[in-house]
This record gives C-alpha cells, structure tokens and sequence, in this order.
C-alpha cells in the first residue's frame, strides 16, 4: 500500500517556483528544488516527475496569479486609460516587493525562448491571455473616449505587453521607480486623448 503524502502539493510548487524564479530554470538545481521545497529528492521526482514538469507546474502557477490579478485591475471601475496606468503601475510597484527579480515569464522566455514542449505551451496560453486582456481594454478605452480613436486593439495590445515586460527587464537590471513611471507615462501618452 502506497503511503499518503504528507506535504501540500500547491505549497512545494510556490515554493519550487520562486527558487526557478530567482535563478532561473537551467541554473535550478535538483537539490536547490529539494532544499526550496522541503522534499526528498524521490517525493520531487514521484510527485512532479521531472524537473521540467515541476517547471511548468511552477510557471502555470506564476501565471494563473499574475494574470488574475491583471485581470480583476483591466475589470476595476474607471476609464480604460485609468485601468491601463494602473497595471503599468502594479508592474512598476510588484516588482519592489517582489526583490526585483523581474517577471518569470519575461525570464524564461529570455532564458529558454519559446520550446516545443508544455513549458512553450505554457509561455503562449500566458501570452494569449495577456493580449485578449489588453485588446479588450483598448476597445473599451476607443468607446469610453479616454483612448485615441484610430487605434487597433491588436496592436496596440502588443505594444501594451511589449511595455509591462520591459518595465519588468529594467526593474531586474535596478532602475529606479521614477524612470520606470517615465516610461510608463511616456508609453500611456502614445494611447491616450
């Protein structure tokens, strides 16, 4: 008879994922995974099967957050402008919580690219989100009058997540807020009336 486990699933992937996050996933260890989770390596390797599937658990993880709590900003009271300057915001001010280890995305993709496997088809669901969120936002942003008229959703979109990923980039390299909020300020005038 099998022996029930005696750890919370959920609470080893938060933790697995900000040992991936502070040192990336080749430079991740299979210890450095044992020691951040509390786990033998045998409970990793029965449980998650691999270092590369405890990834993706660890990245779908980071994104389910991350893009809940971009989502319920975009769905927050205010103009679409107002919603827009508030997740460059929340970008700029996490990343002062967060050590300014960048975004796990952002880091990934820098790391790894976009592989063929889950850890891509992870990559590109946390895209797709992303730009259905931001594409929305303009269309309300175009009929609620606080955006330029004109505009395309999609691109403007691209441009908009283009943005939030390099403030994320120039938060890990240690700029400081205030050049951060510029080039938020600068991107949001690019959109706005």
């Amino acid at each position: 008879m099998a022996r029930p486990r005696e750890f919370d699933e959920t609470a080893a992937v938060e933790k697995a994922m900000h040992a991936f996050w502070a040192h990336g996933y080749e430079a991740t260890s299979t210890q450095d995974l044992c020691e951040a989770t509390g786990l033998g390596r045998s409970s990793v390797y029965n449980t998650f099967s691999s270092k590369k599937a405890l990834f993706r658990r660890s990245l779908e993880h980071y994104t389910g957050t991350r893009l809940d709590k971009r989502q319920a900003i975009l769905d927050g009271p205010g103009t679409a402008a107002e919603r827009l300057a508030a997740v460059l915001d929340s970008a700029i001010e996490d990343d002062a919580d967060e050590r300014r280890r960048g975004c796990l995305v952002v880091n990934t993709l820098a790391e790894l690219g976009v592989p063929d496997d889950e850890v891509g088809t992870a990559l590109q669901a946390d895209t797709d989100r992303n730009l259905t969120m931001f594409a929305e936002c303009v269309r309300e942003g175009v009929l609620d009058a606080s955006l330029r008229d004109g505009l395309d959703p999609a691109e403007v979109a691209e441009f908009l997540l283009s943005t939030t990923s390099g403030l994320r980039v120039m938060a890990r390299r240690g700029t400081s807020r205030r050049s951060m909020h510029a080039v938020a300020d600068l991107a949001l005038s690019a959109i706005t009336r």
